[in-house]
């Protein structure tokens, strides 16, 4: 329980995805004694999955990046797009489709519970933990495990808020920047069209010729 509450405190305060993951992994694993572990999130510009933080990867699947770039078939995350399974209180141990038919360098795993992510109805990703020597996992891990995809949900969701808001904070300022400026240039440029204005009115007076170079130097400077 006092890892769970730290998974907690640590996700309320994060506002650094890449960071709230890892640190997720990395204590489901020591919560469940589970080695190794990995987060597909969903692009919230296309449908596309990414991994988004990994633990302790197979060489099999940590040598070979294509093996882990969301293409492909892969059975954890077409079940959860299609919708089949259900909701962050479902967890699923699944046998592993990228793992499927490999012998080396899979360091003996071969199944990974898979929890899903959600924000109300939205599809976020899915977290899979898996170890050698797959055991079955009790109720009290079946909850435990679903109470942290749904912290994690909440703590993905406002990363991502963030983000957006910083985003959001940068561009207002660099419009108030291009204001500022466009202000500034036009404040010149008036006063520069008056210094001329002047010059051309003392040169068609017949002013002297230092006279209107004065002028022109006030308006050029």
């Amino acid at each position: 329980m006092s890892v769970l509450n730290g998974i907690a405190r640590e996700l309320n305060r994060s506002v650094n995805l890449d960071q709230a993951l890892r640190f997720t992994l990395s204590q489901v694993a020591e919560l469940l004694g589970l080695r190794t572990g990995w987060i597909w999130l969903i692009r919230e510009s296309s449908p596309e999955p990414y991994l988004a933080a990994a633990q302790n990867l197979p060489p099999v699947l940590a040598d070979e990046p294509r093996r882990m770039d969301g293409s492909g078939y892969c059975y954890c995350l077409d079940t959860y797009r299609k919708g089949d399974l259900g909701g962050a209180a479902n967890v699923n141990v699944l046998t592993c489709s990228r793992l499927n038919g490999l012998v080396d360098g899979t360091d003996g795993l071969r199944y990974h519970a898979s929890i899903p992510l959600y924000s109300g109805e939205k599809k976020l990703g899915v977290m899979n933990v898996a170890s050698p020597g797959w055991r079955g996992l009790d109720p009290d891990d079946l909850q435990l495990l679903n109470t942290v995809g749904d912290l994690l949900s909440i703590a993905v969701e406002r990363a991502r808020l963030f983000e957006r808001s910083a985003r959001l904070g940068a561009v207002e300022e660099r419009n108030r920047l291009a204001r500022e400026i466009h202000d500034t240039l036009a404040q010149n440029l008036t006063a520069t069209g008056l210094q001329i204005e002047s010059a051309e009115a003392l040169l068609e007076a017949g002013s002297s010729p230092e006279k209107v170079q004065a002028a022109l130097t006030r308006a050029l400077s």
